[in-house]
């Protein structure tokens, strides 16, 4: 337990940013009777957050082709908060394809994942309709699911609001002048106290079109261009998967190429689908890519949630408050310092 805390409550919290890592604390924090403040040095819309350009997946099997154990265990964890306090979320799956020239690849990705059945031609079209014809197999992670970040997000901030907490907005905290425990959530913001963090770029576009429906999110395995399509009901549909070690926050002529792409190579109908945003949002990330947990005392460090941000922040909020009220520690996540 943190030096001076006693028990459920006795100490007021204050979380310094309100994207999905930071909300997802003030939530659990509020929830167990903590008095908390949650502040955002942006307004309300956090369209300058990395959230607002995330993709929302929370596919921890997938997640197991290029991840460490740990990121599938706190996936797992997290799959079942969010049913929990989110019933709403959609779990309908999602559904990972390749064409017969990457078919090695797609093998390889099978090998090194669980959690999916393996659908003919005929299961792929049952499922999804306007892939038929398209491959002749794929996998199906039938109880993985994604959320829409600009949906969600104001979603969890209302829920802060409802178990008693304070969010307040454009405000600029600063960790020194806060009293009782103070959660540091600010990404790559926090550099000033953490050095090692680095920003990873993740780029989106998001089309719309009524020429292609899909139920779930869908992976195209290809080894230089791999893609997932996401979709956002009415007609829209978010295109993402790069991770880029660059700082900036445009959108290269080159990734926008191979996304729209690859995009044609799941289905030709995005071909006359209209664009109606690029964008790229800016990851925290530690040279090991990892997420950590970091305490200090009274203060807290949560951060370096990479690329897995929505389907981390429930499970490392919760790690977080275990170690406030009973000491608990995880030993892969968490650092005393």
């Amino acid at each position: 337990m943190l030096q001076g805390s006693k028990s459920r409550g006795d100490s007021p919290v204050s979380i310094i940013g309100a994207g999905i890592a930071g909300a997802w604390q003030a939530l659990l924090f509020a929830q167990a009777g903590h008095a908390v403040t949650l502040y955002e040095r942006s307004d309300a819309d956090m369209t300058l957050s990395t959230s607002h350009w995330a993709g929302g997946m929370l596919a921890p099997w997938c997640e197991a082709e290029a991840s460490e154990p740990v990121i599938v265990r706190l996936g797992l964890r997290s799959l079942d908060l969010w049913r929990e306090h989110f019933p709403k979320t959609p779990f309908n799956g999602s559904l990972v394809v390749a064409h017969a020239r990457d078919r090695a690849d797609f093998e390889r990705f099978a090998k090194l994942t669980t959690g999916h059945v393996r659908l003919d031609a005929q299961g792929l079209r049952e499922l999804e309709p306007s892939l038929e014809g398209r491959f002749r197999d794929g996998l199906f992670y039938a109880d993985e699911g994604h959320v829409e970040p600009r949906r969600v997000l104001p979603e969890l901030h209302a829920r802060i609001t409802a178990a008693g907490g304070t969010i307040k907005f454009n405000s600029d905290a600063d960790a020194n002048g806060l009293e009782g425990i103070v959660i540091d959530c600010r990404g790559l913001s926090a550099r000033d106290a953490q050095k090692e963090l680095r920003g990873v770029k993740g780029e989106m576009i998001i089309v719309e079109t009524s020429e292609v429906e899909l139920s779930r999110p869908v992976r195209l395995i290809h080894p230089r261009w791999p893609l997932y399509v996401i979709p956002r009901g009415d007609g829209k549909f978010m295109l993402g998967a790069t991770s880029i070690e660059a700082e900036d926050t445009g959108v290269s002529v080159r990734s926008a190429l191979e996304l729209l792409g690859a995009a044609y190579a799941v289905h030709p109908a995005f071909a006359e689908a209209r664009i109606l945003e690029f964008g790229s949002g800016l990851r925290p990330a530690y040279p090991d890519n990892l997420p950590r947990i970091t305490v200090e005392q009274k203060k807290i460090a949560v951060n370096g949630l990479y690329r897995h941000g929505f389907l981390l922040a429930p499970a490392l909020a919760e790690l977080t408050l275990a170690h406030v009220q009973r000491g608990a520690i995880d030993n892969e996540v968490m650092r005393c310092v």
